[in-house]
């Protein structure tokens, strides 16, 4: 069993400016911390070749296309695992609607114990990334990109985005 623990953050001042939209013209730039209240991750091979999501709900399916939550369902097709593994999401505060970028400590978290799991090691920029291109290309998620890169990196940050991206 492989089990990843991904803090959540505080944004003090530059939200907004890590959107594509505001930082292709202008340079952004978010000072945020990480904070002690965390999401952990656990990964497991399953006995058999189903695949167990377990959230706030439990998610039991056959095959990786069946799995309802999008970022699992992407971070799984990221990586190339279809079927066989057991997740399980625990959490010290709530997943949604906190204002602590929990969706992105949540991808942060699965890309690196999936990433273990496979026994490939992701630096921490390109695994940052990786969560950036999943939640905002491939799900639509409508966020900046501060979230990602604050909990991937962890402690106290100046995040600056640069109008290359």
């Amino acid at each position: 069993m492989i089990i990843s623990q991904t803090p959540f953050r505080i944004s003090f001042v530059g939200g907004g400016t890590d959107f594509e939209d505001f930082y292709r013209k202008y340079p952004g730039r978010v000072l945020s911390t990480s904070i002690n209240k965390y999401i952990y991750l656990s990964i497991n091979p399953k006995f058999d070749d189903l695949i167990r999501v377990s959230y706030s709900k439990t998610e039991n399916v056959e095959r990786r296309d069946q799995i309802e939550h999008p970022i699992v369902r992407a971070a799984l097709e990221e990586v190339g695992i279809e079927k066989g593994i057991e997740i399980v999401s625990v959490g010290d505060i709530p997943g949604r609607g906190t204002g602590l970028g929990s969706s992105s400590s949540f991808i942060v978290g699965l890309l690196n114990v999936l990433y273990s799991y496979l026994g490939k090691y992701i630096p921490i920029d390109i695994l940052a990334e990786k969560a950036c291109y999943i939640e905002i290309d491939r799900i639509g998620s409508p966020i900046g990109k501060q979230d990602q890169y604050a909990v991937a990196f962890g402690g106290l940050n100046l995040i600056t985005f640069n109008t290359d991206g």
